[in-house]
């Protein structure tokens, strides 16, 4: 079929045949379908969706586009871990040297930031020399030798989903649960893994705002690895409030060392260890969750996974010492504060709202070409069940233009709601599925 008849049958609600799938995504690929004719298929798969039997063979086609990495050189089992996307989310960056430290590797190729979310490269890139561009080779010798590599995609990595990623970004079909599915599950699979720990985020500041679109979406990414013979888990886990207290590149990379050293906020600290266990359980280096989460706190304390963090940071081309040395990290030149304007609680964070005012700050993306800083960001200073006071600081602002400050302040003051009572505590991890 060609693709004008292929767009006309999903838009009419057909089902599409998986070679005729196949066919459209390596024209894609290859450019002879454009891009306005893959933004047509996106928007009606939007609002008809894929069947099962299309959802596989849409996935499978994204994942054969390219090269499927080969890692049988690594005997161990192999592990990554994949989030859908918050703010404040720099698990990555704690929980790689962590299932590492602990004998699990761990090849990771990461994306940069997407809409209100953050991006794990960016924030690798703010380390001084933190090189993510390596090849294919440097990427299998790393996982071998250091236990870790964490890159972001190269061109012979799912190739069609590279391109798809930023086509759906300006044409509001990011938030489509097949597209989601295949998109991830075609990145992941082609990493090289055995196993797969999915952390779908849930709430104000993720692509899925109820727990019921997460659990489908969390279900249908487990078929697609089921399908492909990959255990998967998922965690749902909380994003009503940005994750920690740091958001912005450099300021993330601080709180990922600290969690390290056993020294980060609670919430951070507890989603870190739940889905790093998982990994050490599918990677058969833990009987249990109990027994992995032992073995994680015991690498924070006797310094190995610091220790490791420095390692792969070196072996990547960056400075280690900046691990130790946090001036070394890009700094902001000022900061202001967004006080509280009445006694009370913090009832609610509009977490979105906070992402968007990163963005409007200059440590996201408004365009895909848009260029980040990895100095500014903000210390959430209060969050949900806080006390304050009226004038009280809540969101210490980290700044080099003066420029937006005003804007983000008020963009800020509009994401906290208070009240006279503290709300009841919501739980991090949702639920469970396997």
């Amino acid at each position: 079929m060609q693709p004008y008849e292929l767009i006309k049958a999903k838009r009419d609600g057909g089902k599409l045949d998986p070679s005729d799938i196949q066919a459209f995504i390596q024209a894609y690929t290859a450019g002879t379908v454009a891009d306005y004719q893959m933004a047509a298929m996106c928007m009606a798969i939007f609002f008809k969706g894929l069947d099962s039997r299309e959802l596989g063979a849409w996935a499978r086609a994204m994942l054969h586009s390219g090269e499927v990495l080969d890692l049988s050189d690594t005997p161990a089992i192999k592990v990554d871990k994949h989030s859908t996307g918050g703010v404040g989310d720099k698990v990555s960056l704690s929980l790689a040297p962590l299932a590492a430290a602990c004998g699990v590797p761990v090849p990771m190729i990461s994306g940069r930031g997407l809409g209100h979310t953050g991006g794990t490269l960016d924030k690798l890139e703010s380390i001084p020399g933190f090189n993510v561009n390596l090849s294919t080779a440097d990427y299998r010798r790393l996982v071998r030798e250091v236990g870790c590599c964490l890159i972001g995609q190269t061109a012979q990595v799912a190739p069609a989903d590279k391109k798809l990623y930023a086509l759906r970004d300006v044409t509001a079909t990011v938030d489509c649960i097949p597209l989601i599915a295949s998109s991830i599950m075609s990145k992941k699979l082609a990493e090289g893994i055995d196993a797969l720990v999915l952390d779908v985020k849930v709430g104000s500041g993720a692509f899925m705002k109820t727990v019921d679109d997460a659990r489908v979406l969390a279900r249908t990414m487990i078929g697609l690895g089921a399908e492909m013979n990959r255990k998967v888990v998922a965690l749902l886990t909380d994003m009503d409030q940005p994750l920690g207290r740091q958001v912005g590149n450099a300021l993330e990379v601080r709180e990922a060392v600290d969690m390290l050293r056993g020294e980060a906020p609670d919430d951070y600290t507890e989603i870190t260890y739940a889905l790093t266990a998982e990994m050490l359980v599918l990677g058969k280096k833990a009987a249990t969750v109990e027994e992995a989460r032992g073995m994680l706190r015991r690498s924070v304390e006797d310094g190995s996974a610091i220790k490791k963090l420095k390692e792969i940071v070196q072996s990547q081309g960056g400075d280690p010492r900046s691990i130790d040395d946090y001036s070394l990290l890009p700094t902001a030149k000022a900061t202001a504060d967004v006080v509280a304007p009445r006694d009370g609680f913090v009832t609610g964070i509009h977490t979105e709202g906070v992402g968007l005012a990163a963005v409007a700050l200059g440590a996201g993306r408004q365009r895909v070409d848009s260029k980040i800083d990895p100095a500014v960001g903000f210390t959430l200073l209060k969050k949900v069940g806080d006390t304050v006071k009226q004038g009280e600081p809540l969101v210490q602002v980290h700044y080099n233009d003066a420029g937006p400050v005003e804007g983000v302040k008020a963009r800020l003051l509009a994401a906290y709601q208070f009240g006279d009572r503290a709300p009841a505590a919501r739980p991090l991890v949702l639920e469970r599925l396997e």
